[in-house]
């Protein structure tokens, strides 16, 4: 299994975008699985019906499904809208070569809007050939009579819905839903839907209820159920579970339904699980700096400190009192991953966090190392007293760690590890940073090289990772963390500031 769900679905197109393809990939994406497809025809529709069918050539349907088979892959797959026997034909005989035992089949005989979108010769080529491989057939109340053969309106009762998916289930596949949206059942006085999952190895069943929902705005819930339970089952699901989830999953996308879409039947809601982040279209990290009030980034990427390191005019005593200071201050950014670490949810977090402190440890070594050169010992850095600025830096960060969430101190920490990374670079590769004879060159370096990179590459994930489980839709949260660095970017200048002022 690859590192993401993935299900391959074999249906047709839906140009008014509420069913079929379309609708499955919607499904999909919103429950975090990577949707490939195979078109089997087209169509012409829209909420008010069907009104032509072009079916794509079955040479171009096999090379469609060899070509994502043989490459992508899937960990489920089901069907839609198969509107021919060859059609059928092909599909069965090119999944021969590429075996999958989670296969779903939706059925798809007649539209929402009545129109009728299978050939009588495609019914028996499903029967005689797909039924028999696959797994999971979800037909609705007017699905399960044409596939028995049996007069519209037989099934009437709860009892027929169970006869009709234990009859089904002779037919081949290991497990069949019937959807009962089409029977609701009185239940304690409110109607309900009662869908019917049948195990046809044990001969079991299992009723999954939900609440009735009266309203036209159904268009596309058998195709949308069915990419959900071929999600769930990709994602790891056993069978009931998958089905539970799915069921779930369109009962809130029908309670949610776009009723503003179309004069006709509309469509269900596929968005309803689809959460806007506050910092939508952008990473975490770019909106962080981009929070920022005008300038203040540039402020502390191009501060006069950072600018006499780049031309070597910088005064040597100020270099030093902020060599100091930075030894100092590292001490206390350890302490904070430290505490990162300690408020990770697992174990993966806690050891990244870990390894930022390995990565501080090798930098205040070569702090020390740098140091030497310059004629200050480990001894008169610890002697130092700390800077009143050093002393506001680094005791917020830690009060963020103390008194917030894992969030609240990683976004602290975020201008300290953000800033020197894009600094190292932009620095590195500007062609007016001096190099020759410039006595900051190789500190600047030391900032551009792989290893402090990797780092910051680590910790951009690390924020990315954090803000998805821990910002959500929230506007206010989000507005919380961009003060929280917006304080920590003012007090990395000043930090700077201090370096010039010396004091």
């Amino acid at each position: 299994m690859s590192s993401i769900p993935r299900v391959l679905t074999i249906a047709g197109s839906d140009s008014g975008g509420g069913a079929g393809i379309q609708a499955d990939i919607k499904t999909l994406t919103s429950l975090n699985v990577y949707g490939s497809s195979v078109l089997t025809s087209l169509t012409s529709q829209n909420t008010l019906g069907v009104d032509a069918i072009h079916n794509i050539p079955t040479d171009f349907v096999r090379k469609q499904l060899e070509a994502v088979l043989s490459d992508i892959g899937t960990d489920a797959i089901k069907t839609g809208m198969l509107s021919s026997g060859p059609i059928i034909h092909t599909i069965v005989e090119t999944l021969k070569k590429y075996p999958h035992e989670k296969l779903i089949v939706d059925p798809v005989m007649i539209s929402t809007s009545g129109s009728k979108l299978l050939a009588d010769d495609a019914i028996k080529a499903l029967i005689d050939e797909l039924l028999p491989i696959t797994m999971i057939l979800t037909p609705n109340i007017p699905e399960a009579e044409a596939l028995l053969g049996q007069p519209s309106g037989l099934i009437k009762t709860l009892d027929d819905v169970k006869e009709a998916a234990k009859k089904l289930g002779t037919l081949g596949p290991k497990y069949v839903l019937v959807k009962g949206g089409h029977l609701p059942q009185n239940i304690n006085g409110s109607p309900k839907v009662v869908d019917v999952l049948y195990d046809s190895k044990i001969g079991g069943f299992h009723e999954i209820v939900n609440d009735y929902l009266d309203t036209k705005d159904t268009h596309g819930t058998g195709c949308t159920l069915s990419a959900a339970i071929a999600g769930e089952l990709a994602k790891g699901h056993n069978v009931l579970s998958a089905v539970k989830c799915a069921t779930t999953y369109i009962q809130d996308a029908i309670n949610s339904s776009l009723v503003s879409l179309g004069k006709g039947a509309g469509p269900v809601n596929h968005f309803h699980n689809i959460h806007s982040r506050p910092y939508s279209g952008k990473s975490f990290v770019k909106a962080l700096i981009e929070s920022l009030p005008a300038g203040l980034w540039d402020e502390f990427l191009h501060h006069p400190f950072v600018r006499g390191m780049a031309d070597g005019t910088l005064p040597k005593e100020s270099f030093i009192f902020y060599l100091k200071q930075d030894y100092l201050y590292l001490q206390h950014y350890a302490r904070s991953a430290a505490l990162a670490a300690y408020k990770s949810p697992n174990i993966d977090m806690a050891a990244r966090n870990a390894k930022i402190i390995m990565h501080i440890q090798e930098e205040m070594q070569m702090h020390l190392k740098y140091c030497e050169e310059w004629g200050i010992s480990k001894e008169d850095i610890l002697s130092t007293k700390e800077s009143v600025y050093n002393v506001a830096y680094t005791r917020y960060v830690l009060d963020k760690g103390a008194t917030g969430d894992q969030l609240d101190l990683q976004v602290a920490m975020g201008p300290c590890l953000l800033g020197y990374g894009e600094l190292g670079l932009f620095l590195f590769n500007d062609p007016n940073t001096k190099r020759e004879g410039n006595p900051y060159w190789r500190w600047i370096k030391n900032y551009a090289n792989d290893s402090f990179q990797s780092a910051v590459t680590a910790g951009k994930e690390l924020l990315e990772e954090l803000a998805i489980h821990n910002i959500s839709t929230s506007p206010s949260r989000f507005r919380e963390v961009c003060e929280i660095f917006e304080q920590g970017t003012r007090l990395e200048i000043a930090f700077w500031q201090m370096g010039l002022d010396r004091k």
